[in-house]
């Protein structure tokens, strides 16, 4: 027996205000009915020896740690400015006021 008919699909389709005609009702219903048998089969296939999982293969962190280097001086950082002022980089104003 078909988990998702045509008549739940007309009418999960009129109430997202999608208009659908009959040969897609037709078809999105039998996709539909598709998707969940293989849910199911999936689910039947996990036993109580599975153990839940959220992800297929182990997951690791691949970012390396975070060691402070060499920095920059001030002077340095601004050495290649087109513009500072007081320490710190100029650039054209954008916004009006402040």
């Amino acid at each position: 027996m078909s988990a998702i008919n045509r008549e739940q699909v007309a009418h999960l389709a009129e109430l997202a205000r999608i208009e659908m005609s009959d040969e897609e009702l037709a078809r999105v219903a039998g996709e539909l009915d598709l998707i969940v048998e293989s849910v199911a089969s999936v689910s039947q296939a996990a036993g109580d020896d599975v153990p839940a999982t959220s992800h297929p293969l182990p997951l690791h962190n691949v970012f390396r740690e975070d060691v402070v280097g060499e920095t920059l001086t001030q002077e340095e950082a601004l050495s290649n400015a087109p513009d500072s002022q007081d320490g710190k980089f100029r650039v054209p104003a954008i916004l009006d006021g402040e």
